[in-house]
């Protein structure tokens, strides 16, 4: 098996999967216009990629790589972020000028469930055992829960200005929430719903990835065009490495060795060596690089 890292190029409508022992790229798809976010299945068989501009949902199949299925609707209005459950069931989808999300059935392809959900409804992170989905909702700033078995909403949580990324650190205390316009990172205890802190960062923080092991986010600051380094156990930035122009998406690799960001007007991406917190190397993409994911293909 080898871990490829999936890349989507918003202003060239292409996804493109990278080697990451070579760093080289395997293949390039052509899909609809303006794709955005990527998930990709826990057993590692499918990736469902939203293309906002082309109001679908492209299904690639990863073993062997080959695009599968175009999934569509009339309520679609730019469809962006989507999460996985951890069974592989179900897709959770957030449609940002819906102010909506689709519940999408892995197996079938198709939607099952519209939701009538907050203004700008645009990210989604799950919780570890993924009974909870949680959605930003950039027009009503506002972080909207879900619970996941009957889709319905358990609480809508006041935050900052225009949320935008938001995670769940991987031991299920956190949620991060990055406020593109209070260049602010809140963070809500996930027991109680409760803000606990606020985090300054650079301008317009707009992504967040955690480390596995739940001791360090990055968030990405599109306009300070560099990545802070959040110590989660203070809930302090601990140091801001520089990047390309306007970083944007942020994934780390499965042993959390490298993140890679992706420089949205630099047309490339950043590696960082976790270790050193420092950028060791950049690849040449396409053009408006975004969402990313790893998977791993034959």
């Amino acid at each position: 098996m080898a871990d490829y890292l999936i890349v989507l190029n918003k202003d060239e409508n292409t996804v493109m999967f990278i080697d990451e022992k070579t760093k080289e790229i395997v293949k390039t798809f052509e899909v609809g216009q303006n794709p955005h976010e990527v998930s990709v299945t826990p057993n590692g068989e499918k990736a469902f990629v939203s293309c906002a501009g082309a109001n679908t949902v492209e299904v690639f199949c990863l073993n062997p790589l080959s695009k599968k299925k175009i999934i569509s609707h009339p309520e679609f209005r730019f469809p962006h972020e989507s999460a996985v459950l951890p069974d592989g069931s179900k897709v959770i989808l957030a449609s940002t000028y819906a102010n909506k999300v689709f519940i999408i059935d892995v197996q079938t392809e198709e939607v099952e469930k519209v939701i009538l959900a907050q203004r700008m409804s645009h990210m989604v992170a799950l919780n570890p055992d993924g009974s909870k989905a949680y959605i930003s909702n950039i027009g009503s700033n506002s972080i909207s829960v879900l619970e996941t078995k009957t889709f319905e909403w358990l609480t809508h949580i006041p935050v900052g200005r225009s949320p935008e990324g938001i995670a769940i650190s991987p031991n299920g205390k956190w949620l991060y929430c990055a406020n593109q316009d209070d260049n602010l990172v809140y963070v809500i205890d996930t027991t109680t719903n409760a803000l606990v802190a606020r985090i300054g960062t650079d301008k317009l923080p707009i992504r967040v990835s955690f480390t596995k092991d739940s001791k360090i986010a990055f968030i990405p600051n599109r306009e300070g065009n560099c990545v802070s380094v959040i110590n989660v156990e203070t809930h302090r930035e601990i140091k801001r490495i520089p990047t390309g122009i306007w970083p944007g998406g942020t994934v780390f690799n499965h042993d959390d060795s490298f993140c890679y960001v992706a420089n949205n007007k630099t047309n490339d991406l950043s590696i960082i060596k976790v270790s050193d917190l420092k950028v060791v190397a950049t690849i040449d993409v396409g053009i408006h690089p975004d969402g990313m994911a790893f998977c791993r293909v034959e």
